[in-house]
C-alpha cells in the first residue's frame, strides 16, 4: 500500500428525507440570527416555506446565482449581505447558487448551510470556481467550505431527468479523477468506487422513472460520496478541460462534464490502470471510457461539445487554455494530443487513446 495523508473535512452532513425541517435548528447550532436564502427564482415556493420555517431568523433573498459564478453577480450579492447585515448563509440549489454561496463567504468567512437540489457535489469542497474576463479559476481556502450540508432527498424528486443525468455524471467525474490522484488515498478511493457504482446504478432508473425515491436516495448517498472525493484530493485533466471549456464558452456546467469525462479517461488510462480497473469495475463495463459514454447515450444526455453551444472555431483556443498551467496529471500533458481529445469531444466521437508519449512519465 502506497504511503499517504488522509484530513477529513470539519463539516457537519444531516441526510435523509424531509430533513430540510432540521434548518431551524441547525441555524441555532451555527449561531445565525439573520440569514440570507440564495435560490434562484424556480424555487419561489420552497424560499417561502423556508421563510416561514426559521421565521424572524430570515433576512432576506437573492436570486441572481448563474453558471461559473461571475466576479460581477457575486460583487452584487455582497451589497444585499450588508444592506440586509446578514450573520449567515442558506443556499438552496445546484453548483451555481453553492458556488455563489462559497464566493461570499471566501469574502465574509459567514457560515454557510447548504441545502442541494442536484448531484453537483460542490457542498463538499473547500474550493470556489470564480469568472473573470471569461477565465475561470478556482481558489481554495478554510473559509469556502460549508459548515453543513443538509441532504433531502426530497428537494431532489422534482429535478427533470436529463439534468439528473448530466448532474449525476458530472459528479462520477469527481470520483474518477480521485482514483488517480496524486494525493489519492486508500479511504477516498474506496469511496469513489461506491459513489460511481451508486450513481451508475441510480441514473438509469431515474430516467425511466423520476419519482422512484429508492433510486433518488441511491442517486444522492452516490454524489456525497462523490463530493467527499472531490473535496478530499486533487483534481487532474478532466476538470482542467472542464474550466477551460465553461470560462471560454459559457458551455453548461455539467454537460460540459459530461461530454468530456469519458475523453479524459481514455487520454489517462496508459498512465493509471489501476484507477481504470476500478472504474470498470464500479460501472459493470470492460472499457471504461466507453462504458461512460454509454451510460450517457442510455441516459439521453448530449455526447458532444458542438451539441452545447461550443463553435468549432475555438477548439485550438480551448487547447491553448488547457496546456496553460497545467494541473498535475498522471500521463504528460501534450498540446497535440489535448487537441485531438477536444477535437473528438466536440464532434461526439467514441473516445480514444492517444498514444504519442501515453504513460511514458508523469507530469509534475
Amino acid at each position: 500500500m502506497q504511503d499517504f495523508v488522509y484530513q477529513s473535512a470539519p463539516m457537519r452532513v444531516v441526510f435523509g428525507a424531509g430533513t430540510l425541517r432540521q434548518l431551524p435548528y441547525e441555524l441555532s447550532h451555527l449561531g445565525v440570527t439573520s440569514a440570507l436564502v440564495l435560490a434562484t427564482p424556480r424555487q419561489k415556493d420552497l424560499v417561502a416555506g423556508i421563510r416561514e420555517m426559521i421565521g424572524e431568523r430570515f433576512a432576506g433573498v437573492f436570486t441572481g446565482a448563474v453558471m461559473h459564478t461571475p466576479v460581477e453577480v457575486t460583487e452584487r450579492a455582497m451589497e444585499t449581505v450588508r444592506d440586509m447585515r446578514a450573520d449567515g448563509l442558506v443556499a438552496i440549489g445546484g453548483g451555481s447558487t453553492t458556488g455563489l454561496g462559497k464566493a461570499i463567504a471566501l469574502r465574509t468567512d459567514l457560515p454557510q448551510i447548504v441545502l442541494p437540489t442536484s448531484y453537483s457535489g460542490s457542498e463538499m469542497t473547500p474550493v470556489v470556481g470564480q469568472t473573470s474576463g471569461g477565465i475561470k479559476t478556482t481558489q481554495s481556502s478554510p473559509k469556502i467550505l460549508p459548515e453543513t450540508v443538509i441532504y433531502d432527498v426530497d428537494l431532489t424528486m422534482t429535478m427533470p431527468p436529463k439534468l439528473s443525468a448530466t448532474s449525476g455524471i458530472n459528479a462520477i467525474a469527481h470520483a474518477v479523477e480521485a482514483l488517480y490522484a496524486r494525493d489519492r488515498n486508500p479511504l477516498i478511493s474506496l469511496m469513489a468506487e461506491e459513489g460511481i457504482r451508486a450513481l451508475a446504478q441510480a441514473l438509469p432508473t431515474i430516467c425511466a422513472q423520476p419519482n422512484d425515491k429508492t433510486a433518488r436516495t441511491g442517486a444522492l448517498y452516490g454524489a456525497w460520496l462523490c463530493g467527499i472525493c472531490l473535496g478530499a484530493v486533487g483534481m487532474a485533466l478532466h476538470h482542467k478541460l472542464c474550466h477551460a471549456l465553461g470560462g471560454l464558452f459559457n458551455l453548461p456546467h455539467a454537460e460540459t462534464h459530461t461530454v468530456v469525462l469519458p475523453h479524459a479517461l481514455a487520454y489517462n488510462a496508459p498512465a493509471a490502470p489501476d484507477a481504470m480497473a476500478q472504474v470498470a469495475a464500479a460501472l459493470g463495463e470492460p472499457d471504461p471510457a466507453l462504458g461512460l459514454q454509454d451510460l450517457a447515450r442510455k441516459l439521453g444526455s448530449p455526447l458532444s461539445l458542438r451539441e452545447i453551444g461550443m463553435p468549432e472555431s475555438g477548439i485550438d483556443q480551448a487547447a491553448d487554455l488547457a496546456v496553460k498551467n497545467p494541473y498535475w496529471n498522471p500521463r504528460p500533458i501534450e498540446r497535440a494530443a489535448i487537441r485531438e481529445l477536444i477535437a473528438r469531444a466536440w464532434r461526439g466521437d467514441a473516445p480514444r487513446l492517444s498514444c504519442a508519449g501515453a504513460g511514458l512519465a508523469t507530469s509534475t
